[in-house]
């Protein structure tokens, strides 16, 4: 063993320095290989690892702008601001939030989709005019779809569980203090989307959502607003999860129906 190691050795240097002559060793073949082992070759550049991959972009900024509108408007329609009758171009409003028309226009359209507007072609968009007899329906509808599912959480919740929806039904009574129509529409919506979340249904939660959020646009002639209007309809979550928690099944349908018809 130890008399091959000259031959061995030597041989070596003898491939070495034929790989190093022989044509094309300064080419692919042999650059991939010097490459990969990030040795610098003479008359090639030295290999440079990649730079790290950027950072995912953030989306466009345009449906975040759109989110904003859309809540701005939907606040000026609670609040009266833009009135039901009216018609509002997209420019215009744009020029109001400080935002070109496109960002409008889309927000207008998934209003148009709720229910409080509508197209007006070629001029913009009109504040839908809900008379008395559209609320009386949509309360109606309400009645029927939520009723029945409520009244059956009452016989099978344990009182423990209404008692975890305190807080939500605390927080819309905050918010009807403030006199703030939007907040408390939010509020609102958000104590009867948890009361429906219950009964493990999501399709009924969504559709049940979409109808509440019609019921809370403004009528077209409606009595002067007054804070303590949503004062009292919030303290009826209140008195609803008592009367769950006692499992009274006449006062919960009392206060449900009540609570529809005289819906802020």
């Amino acid at each position: 063993m130890e008399q091959g190691r000259p031959h061995t050795e030597a041989s070596r240097t003898a491939a070495g320095a034929s790989a190093r002559n022989t044509p094309g060793a300064h080419g692919g073949h042999h650059g991939r290989d010097e490459l990969v082992r990030g040795e610098h070759v003479h008359g090639e550049r030295p290999y440079a690892v990649p730079a790290p991959a950027a950072p995912a972009r953030r989306m466009p900024t345009r449906y975040s702008v759109r989110g904003q509108v859309l809540d701005a408007l939907r606040k000026a329609l609670l609040s009266g601001e833009l009135i039901p009758g009216e018609v509002y171009s997209g420019p215009a409003l744009g020029e109001r939030f400080g935002v070109s028309a496109t960002p409008v226009r889309e927000a207008m359209q998934q209003l148009v989709l709720e229910g409080a507007v509508e197209v007006v072609p070629n001029r913009g968009f009109r504040v839908t005019r809900r008379s008395a007899r559209d609320l009386a329906e949509l309360a109606e509808v309400r009645t029927l779809l939520e009723l029945p599912v409520v009244l059956r959480l009452a016989r099978t919740v344990p009182a423990p569980r209404w008692a975890e929806l305190v807080p939500l039904a605390e927080a819309a009574s905050a918010a009807a203090a403030t006199g703030d129509r939007a907040l408390y529409a939010e509020a609102d919506r958000a104590f009867h989307r948890a009361l429906l979340g219950l009964a493990g249904n999501h399709q009924l939660v969504m559709v049940a959502e979409e109808l509440h959020r019609r019921a809370q646009w403004p009528a077209a002639r409606e009595p002067a607003f007054r804070c303590a209007d949503l004062v009292a309809d919030a303290a009826e979550h209140l008195e609803l999860l008592d009367a769950l928690a006692a499992r009274d099944l006449v006062a919960v349908e009392a206060l449900m129906t009540g609570h529809f018809t005289g819906a802020v």
